[in-house]
């Protein structure tokens, strides 16, 4: 604690080594106010005594209740010094930390209160209940695949479509029924028939519908929940390395055999094929044999180099 109290109040300082004194200068609205705090031996803040200048006392009055209060409750100075410089009102906005998809920027006053900041924040949730809506439903009745564990900010789902396929979406949390961002990953002959269905029916899109049930309408779909595929259905491991995640990247690979289908990450493939005698490459491609079915199986490499 004295460590922090230190960093946090450069100019409040112990005055004997028992530390049961304290006394220094505090800021707040831009100005540094005499404060000195005196402790039991326990050093139990709740029965600690406040002394300070006139100038700090002028800014307090009023709030002898809720100082008491914080003294009461505060587990140790450096807790109780924090809720003190709180209710001073700083000049500059206190840090605020959410779970948001979008910035939350607070607009404040040196006359500003936590409550002012309070009602923003409620404000900056009931903005986003439709965004979340939308999110919730895809977490409950898909299988995401990824994030494992969303947090309120995520705005991405990568959602299994059976098949060893699945759809990435990013969602603008903004406009929540908009048609998102949309990425297929699997094998040609399972995922180019929904690019196609998604460009042929995309006037369908009515924004007064769900997300999901427009992607629905749209890919004429159902996505199976995660209840009813079973592991064999969709296998996310890459088939080389037997790994999920392989830094940061995920298998986006995957054999075009329907009776194989099993995914791969693009650098695991890559040194695959490049150590078959029988593989061949034409610029940016590729062609050897599938490590499971013996299938032919095609790589086309992206910009980035293995």
């Amino acid at each position: 604690m004295e460590g922090t109290l230190l960093r946090q109040f450069p100019l409040f300082l112990p005055q004997n080594r028992a530390k049961t004194v304290y006394e220094g200068f505090i800021s707040a609205q831009g100005k540094d106010f005499h404060l000195r705090i005196v402790l039991p031996e326990d050093l139990q803040v709740k029965n600690a005594r406040l002394l300070c200048s006139w100038q700090l006392k002028a800014i307090l009055n009023g709030y002898h209740q809720i100082v008491q209060q914080r003294m009461q409750h505060s587990a140790d100075l450096m807790s109780f010094m924090m809720e003190l410089k709180m209710i001073l009102y700083p000049s500059e906005s206190p840090d605020c930390f959410v779970d948001f998809p979008v910035p939350f920027s607070v607009s404040w006053t040196p006359q500003g209160s936590l409550i002012s900041i309070h009602s923003q924040f409620l404000a900056a949730l009931e903005s986003l209940k439709a965004f979340w809506d939308v999110m919730d439903e895809i977490d409950e009745k898909t299988w995401v695949l990824e994030p494992e564990k969303p947090t309120r900010s995520a705005t991405a789902r990568r959602i299994a479509l059976g098949n060893n396929a699945s759809i990435n979406i990013e969602v603008d949390p903004r406009h929540p029924t908009m048609l998102p961002e949309c990425c297929f990953l699997g094998a040609d002959h399972v995922v180019k028939p929904l690019g196609i269905k998604l460009s042929r029916n995309i006037h369908l899109w009515d924004p007064e519908n769900s997300l999901l049930q427009n992607l629905k309408d749209v890919l004429e779909i159902d996505f199976p929940a995660r209840g009813i595929l079973e592991k064999s259905d969709f296998t996310m491991d890459c088939g080389i390395c037997y790994a999920y995640q392989l830094d940061g990247t995920i298998p986006d690979q995957v054999c075009g055999n329907p009776q194989c289908g099993q995914p791969f990450h693009q650098i695991c493939l890559y040194e695959w094929l490049r150590g078959l005698l029988t593989s061949r490459q034409s610029f940016n491609i590729i062609f050897g044999e599938c490590p499971y079915c013996s299938k032919p199986i095609t790589l086309k490499m992206s910009g980035r180099k293995p």
